[in-house]
């Protein structure tokens, strides 16, 4: 039986809650159907389609397409994937490049060495990152859209679409809603979050956006709607080591996790631009970003980062 909450109607629409956890998090569907058969059938399809995702993009589980992919890294062969994970990979390689590599979704050798020294609270040795940065790179794949082909030119490469599929998911997801004509929606995979049409009679969906320290309840409200948003922050996935704290959030280009605070949180026309851009303009720092923002129009960001002991804070116009 699937989990369905169902609320007071209004406007003969009425709100149903579905709740499931998805890659590795909570995944959360707000909606207005006009019945519960519609509703059902609509998060039924919604949640396959999810599934079908994971099994695609996931870099944790075996067989999925992505590592099948990843394995054929330095053979030189062209391989023909399924679109879904073609059009993936071509909307991370856009941001890769258009951060010059802030973001990368070649990352993957140095995220799996990254997350066993979290896990093990042990520091990668400088020849293990040397090592592992030598496969990664947004250059070194190489997309053919006329075959729907991907080749990975150097050996020990690996894909980690991780800072982009649940953005990609969202996205996907409410086209499946939109096909069952709901169009009133919010949309959560774990932080990131994509809101449709506004609830009956209301100008938008309530949206918190906390400071990203643990334990302050400080927030900021927004109304959203047709838009997604998204903040990244270091506040519960961390290494320290020598008195030093290292965030979750990598740069691609050193290897490490990022040694000060900084949150990013992004305001974008869809999920797989948020999602991605919270890590490039977290990789880029405030003063930087403000000048790559401009390569995205229609996103809006609202920034901490502490520095030096010393907390700046900057917004984009109208977030």
């Amino acid at each position: 039986m699937l989990p369905v909450f169902v609320h007071a109607q209004s406007n003969a629409q009425t709100r149903f809650s579905f709740h499931r956890g998805l890659m590795g998090t909570q995944f959360n569907v707000i909606f207005y159907a006009p019945d519960s058969l519609i509703a059902q059938r609509a998060y039924t399809a919604v949640s396959a389609r999810m599934d079908s995702l994971n099994q695609v993009m996931s870099d944790y589980m075996d067989g999925s397409e992505i590592n099948r992919l990843s394995a054929t890294s330095g053979s030189g062969q062209w391989t023909p994937v399924s679109m879904d994970l073609f059009n993936v990979l071509q909307k991370a390689q856009t941001i890769a490049r258009l951060s010059k590599g802030r973001y990368d979704p070649t990352l993957g050798p140095l995220s799996l060495l990254w997350r066993r020294a979290v896990r093990r609270k042990e520091f990668p040795t400088v020849r293990e990152r040397h090592r592992a940065r030598r496969a990664v790179g947004y250059r070194l794949m190489e997309l053919d859209s006329t075959t729907r082909s991907v080749r990975l030119r150097r050996s020990h490469m690996r894909l980690d679409v991780g800072g982009i599929g649940q953005g990609f998911a969202i996205d996907e997801a409410l086209n499946v809603l939109h096909g069952f004509g709901i169009q009133s929606t919010l949309i959560d995979i774990g932080g990131d979050i994509l809101a449709g049409d506004s609830p009956p009679n209301l100008t938008g969906w309530r949206v918190g956006i906390g400071s990203g320290k643990a334990g302050d309840m400080d927030t900021k409200t927004i109304l959203l709607k047709n838009a997604a948003i998204t903040t990244s922050g270091d506040t519960y996935r961390f290494l320290e080591y020598k008195g030093r704290r290292y965030s979750h959030i990598m740069n691609p280009r050193s290897g490490l996790g990022l040694h000060h605070f900084v949150q990013a949180t992004v305001l974008a026309p869809n999920g797989y631009q948020a999602d991605a851009l919270t890590k490039v303009f977290s990789v880029a720092g405030l003063r930087k970003s403000r000048r790559l923002l401009g390569q995205f129009p229609g996103v809006k960001l609202l920034m901490l980062e502490n520095k030096h002991d010393q907390l700046r804070k900057w917004q984009s116009a109208e977030f």
